[in-house]
């Protein structure tokens, strides 16, 4: 019998105590057990005959549905933070509209060759004059058929077109304006960078290409001239150009012609023409068209009859009837003198000149 130590097949082959001795002093508590992270794999995958038995879970299975939402919430907002902070700093962004230049002005006296025409009723010099088919006041301030461009709609366009058409009435048919009254009409619709510009235009006028009252609208000494007729003879065109991607360019070129008459009542009360041809370049970026404002970049102007001589930064200064010319030429014009510019002026056509009616 064997001893109480012997298992009932006697004692077996090997090492003493078989091969579970050396493991002996490893303990699996419940712990340890827990701990383990074994997945079993499935029928399926247990065909397979070099699979293993079991597989480690990935990491990402050990994290519970509600850690995985917060993660791919933060990963979203670190893609969207980025994607909005290249996009600032990309170099490629589409260029901007170019900020508001100064206004330039020429102004361009145009001397006749005779004393001026009168007649004692505006019609009769308008109807014998080339201002015979011209329309009355706004009515000859007509606009051009509006279409899109490359880069800005139909829409746009016409307001582009319909700001310079109200900067161009307001300039130069408003009877208010005209007389030397308030201008404040105007200087709402200016952007806002040109304003400073406009205002030192008034305050001090120079004829230095930048700061004659003239170059904006156009004005009579309300102590010299006097409308003999409010209504304006006007004639004349818009064009539209896409400048950039950013913004778009009205040119307009109009003939105005004024009936003026002397301001004092106690002289001769005969009515006269003048004539102003009047070009002008506008710019109006996304802004401008959004708030209604006008960049004048250029203004060129020819008026007459009126002397070479005339000082014509603050008032345009009209010959009236029977008035001649004087023989003074325009100031002088120094070379070596920057920032200035040369004294131009013009001979008024004969043609040009109403026909007095015979009586």
């Amino acid at each position: 019998m064997n001893g109480s130590g012997d298992p009932p097949e006697g004692t077996p082959e090997g090492p003493q105590g078989g091969g579970d001795e050396e493991y002996r002093s490893v303990v699996f508590d419940e712990s340890f057990v827990r701990a383990a992270r074994l997945q079993e794999f499935s029928a399926r995958e247990r065909m397979d005959d070099h699979a293993p038995a079991v597989r480690t879970r990935h990491a990402w299975a050990r994290v519970s549905a509600s850690r995985q939402v917060l993660l791919l919430v933060v990963l979203i907002a670190l893609a969207f933070g980025t994607a909005v902070y290249m996009g600032l700093r990309h170099p490629y962004k589409e260029p901007g509209p170019p900020a508001a230049e100064p206004l330039k002005i020429a102004l361009v006296p145009l001397a006749p060759r005779d004393a001026v025409p009168g007649a004692a009723a505006a019609k009769d010099l308008f109807d014998n004059s080339p201002a015979a088919q011209f329309r009355d006041g706004a009515e000859g301030v007509t606009l051009p058929a509006a279409r899109r461009t490359q880069n800005f709609s139909e829409s746009l366009v016409m307001a582009a077109l319909a700001a310079a058409k109200e900067y161009t009435v307001k300039s130069a048919l408003d009877p208010a304006v005209l007389t030397g009254g308030a201008h404040r009409s105007v200087r709402l619709l200016l952007a806002p960078s040109q304003l400073d510009q406009f205002d030192r235009s008034f305050a001090r006028p120079a004829d230095d290409g930048r700061h004659a009252a003239t170059g904006w609208l156009i004005r009579f000494d309300p102590g010299q001239v006097a409308l003999a007729d409010r209504t304006v003879r006007t004639q004349g065109t818009f064009s539209i150009v896409e400048a950039s991607p950013a913004a778009l360019e009205v040119s307009a070129d109009h003939t105005f012609v004024y009936a003026v008459r002397p301001a004092k009542a106690d002289g001769p009360q005969e009515t006269s023409l003048f004539t102003v041809r009047r070009t002008m370049r506008f710019r109006f970026d996304r802004d401008d068209l959004q708030e209604h404002h006008v960049q004048v970049l250029q203004s060129h102007t020819m008026a007459g009859p009126e002397s070479c001589s005339a000082d014509d930064a603050s008032f345009l200064r009209p010959l009236l009837a029977g008035q001649k010319a004087s023989t003074e030429g325009p100031a002088g014009t120094d070379p070596y003198v920057t920032g200035t510019t040369a004294e131009l002026c013009g001979t008024l056509a004969p043609a040009a000149q109403p026909t007095p009616p015979r009586h």
